[in-house]
């Protein structure tokens, strides 16, 4: 969002729901900088429609991880420096909203026990709040599509 809109990244707001990868989900209806929705001055946004072709910026968001493995041949900065602001919210209690996986059962339809990642309130006690974004029906639907991948995998371990 940065490079394309050429402000600073901390200006530019948005987030991707569920499990990692090609079953993630980008909530474009949420995406905005400075409180002004993207999708209010492009509809089609991340759609096939969109002539900005926003949906580029989630593929790129998905081969992040494999672009820097090809390079590097590991992401242990990038899980590393996740863990540290994920420790520092919890050890100062700054209770920042982050992407974290978490149940999200009875969230969005979801019927099964399945751990997706959604942005949640975090504080000295661990999670305290879920943040159920707003989502349009689309984004609903794909999100729910994210968890039936995950429950499909995870109803066949054996514990």
């Amino acid at each position: 969002m940065e490079e394309r809109l050429d402000v600073h990244p901390l200006s530019c707001h948005g987030w991707v729901l569920g499990k990692y990868g090609d079953s993630s989900v980008p909530v474009w209806s949420g995406v905005n900088v400075a409180g002004i929705s993207l999708k209010n001055l492009n509809s089609n946004l991340g759609t096939d429609a969109d002539k900005e072709q926003w949906k580029e910026v989630h593929k790129q968001v998905i081969g992040s991880a494999y672009e820097v493995i090809k390079l590097k041949g590991y992401t242990s900065w990038t899980i590393g420096l996740s863990v540290a602001d994920l420790a520092e919210s919890i050890m100062k209690n700054l209770r920042r909203v982050h992407p974290i996986s978490s149940m999200i059962k009875d969230f969005y339809g979801i019927k099964d026990d399945v751990f997706l990642s959604v942005p949640c309130i975090l504080g000295q006690n661990g999670i305290s709040d879920v943040v159920k974004v707003t989502l349009t029906s689309e984004e609903e639907a794909c999100l729910k599509k994210s968890a039936d991948t995950l429950w499909g995998i995870q109803k066949e371990l054996q514990f």
